[in-house]
């Protein structure tokens, strides 16, 4: 288990950041290449194996030597900027002793990574880190700092002053007043998060958590539709569901949707339902409100990147009355 110990000060200086950078994010893709067998996941592996035939050489790199590799465990010393913590000094140690990595050799396999396997969808990527991070400081600015730190996820526990992440290597991290990095990631299937000690860029600690599930649209190969895309979103799902969808693009609660749809709250509610369970947008309860946020999936349709989002979202909602 991870622990992170908060002062008073610390808890005044949490923030927010859609990413650590491409070291960082070629780390834990790694990870979910080598590591992880999550269906939602299955897609982009196809995709990145295949890249990786084409390039002999950096297949080489990602021999068989490196299927046991625990990326991103064994190369988390690489995201941070005082190698010689202990923990960062032992996971390099274990890394170059088993795998026989320097540290230049372990950059350059996170920097292949990233440029076969994250940098061709970072733009999905990014937006839905973007939106995970609003959603987050939303709920901080609704409930507070501790409230965010119960909604991260269900394994990350706030026990004052200690948060408590059931995952990943057993290590303590005092923050001595310098506060915490609060950062998504789409690279940790199975996982809760990792915490990096000394982030590379400020010398801060960081805290990288895993988003929720629904990431098979990040890695899917979407087409341009001809149609109209406003015309396609309201045949398919109704002209005041529509309306909600675009509302959503800005996290906002129940009544706020009633508002702008010109419904009643039950009604906004129903709708938000319809949606939520054809993927089109994710629901987090925050103490007595309810927030609503735009999935990746649904900023296709609202983009006219119809063609693959209809296959994923019209048999969810084939079954539902397209109320307009």
């Amino acid at each position: 288990m991870q622990r992170i110990r908060f002062t008073t000060a610390d808890l005044a200086r949490i923030r927010l950041r859609s990413s650590l950078g491409p070291v960082a994010e070629g780390a834990f893709a790694l990870g979910a290449l080598t590591g992880s067998r999550n269906t939602e996941y299955a897609r982009w592996r196809s995709d990145v194996l295949g890249r990786l035939r084409e390039n002999p050489s950096l297949s080489k790199k990602l021999g068989p030597q490196f299927r046991s590799l625990k990326a991103p465990d064994d190369l988390l010393f690489l995201l941070n900027s005082r190698a010689e913590k202990a923990t960062s000094a032992h996971a390099a140690h274990a890394a170059h002793s088993t795998y026989s990595l320097s540290r230049a050799e372990a950059t350059r396999l996170a920097m292949d990574m990233w440029r076969i396997g994250v940098a061709p969808y970072w733009d999905r990527i990014l937006e839905r880190l973007s939106t995970e991070c609003d959603a987050h400081g939303r709920i901080a600015m609704t409930g507070g700092v501790e409230q965010l730190l119960t909604t991260l996820h269900p394994r990350i526990v706030w026990n004052p002053p200690v948060l408590e992440i059931h995952d990943g290597p057993d290590i303590d991290v005092e923050l001595k007043g310098q506060g915490l990095l609060l950062v998504p990631s789409v690279f940790l299937p199975g996982a809760v998060g990792r915490v990096v000690e000394a982030e590379r860029d400020t010398g801060l600690s960081a805290l990288v958590f895993a988003v929720p599930p629904g990431v098979t649209s990040l890695f899917s190969r979407t087409e341009h539709s001809e149609a109209s895309g406003g015309q396609a979103l309201t045949a398919l799902v109704g002209r005041t569901r529509a309306a909600a969808l675009r509302a959503l693009t800005d996290t906002c609660t129940t009544s706020q949707l009633a508002e702008l749809l010109g419904v009643s709250p039950s009604a906004a509610s129903q709708h938000a339902s319809v949606l939520r369970e054809s993927g089109l947008i994710t629901t987090r309860r925050v103490r007595n409100c309810v927030l609503h946020s735009v999935t990746p999936l649904g900023r296709e349709l609202l983009g006219g990147r119809l063609r693959e989002a209809v296959r994923t979202a019209g048999g969810r909602l084939s079954a539902q009355s397209a109320v307009g």
